[in-house]
């Protein structure tokens, strides 16, 4: 008797009559919150590397502040183009530490992305004998990335923000508050929490689609 089922309603891979998976994307969350609490410690040291970029970040931007606030002492008797060169040089230095500060956030957190997704390719393989399918891995790991990051962006920023901040209490005392305008902290935070989260994704995006890729079978043999 002739099947009356839909050839349409469940697409195969290849020939082997595996079906494909398709979730939505609130499946999708919920699996990646539920990968994250079953690799805890895993996943903290994976966010403790987009922390730490965050922290020396933040703490950067809130000295950039700081600075760009403080009045510039005439001990010496200097010309007003002398104590303009001075400034200037001091933005300069400043604009030199942030781009540093950028430079190593961003390869603290590709190489920490780069390590949670290589070690995880046994689990791929075994998603992939399951009927999931590449994009739905690429969905999850960016998902789990990106909470990850935003995270330990917060995080990271608020370290970075109180130790910049406490440096600056013990060296001039109470009118340090006078030199943190709330809306240039704000636009530090948000900038802060913006490039941890962008960052984490885009460095996520390339080992995860190169897993994805593998097959099966070599994802199954992986060492990593």
């Amino acid at each position: 008797m002739p099947s009356s089922r839909d050839p349409q309603a469940e697409p195969l891979i290849g020939g082997a009559g595996q079906r494909q998976v398709h979730l939505p994307l609130r499946k999708a969350f919920a699996i990646a919150m539920q990968n994250i609490r079953v690799r805890f410690w895993r996943s903290m040291i994976t966010a403790a590397g987009v922390l730490l970029g965050i922290a020396f970040l933040g703490s950067t931007l809130t000295q950039w502040i700081i600075a760009s606030h403080t009045p510039v002492l005439n001990e010496g008797g200097l010309s007003q183009q002398a104590l303009a060169i001075q400034k200037q040089e001091a933005q300069m230095r400043q604009i030199w530490l942030v781009s540093m500060s950028l430079i190593v956030c961003t390869v603290g957190i590709a190489n920490s992305m780069l390590m949670s997704v290589t070690e995880r390719f046994k689990e791929i393989g075994t998603m992939k004998c399951l009927g999931a399918l590449d994009s739905f891995i690429v969905k999850l790991f960016l998902l789990e990335a990106g909470f990850l990051g935003l995270i330990a962006s917060f995080i990271g920023y608020v370290i970075g923000f109180t130790g910049a901040v406490l440096m600056e209490l013990i060296r001039v005392g109470p009118d340090v508050w006078e030199r943190l305008p709330p809306g240039e902290v704000l636009l530090s935070f948000l900038g802060s929490m913006l490039a941890g989260g962008l960052l984490t994704v885009l460095a996520t995006i390339f080992p995860a689609r190169q897993a994805a890729k593998l097959p099966p079978a070599a994802a199954l043999r992986s060492e990593f």
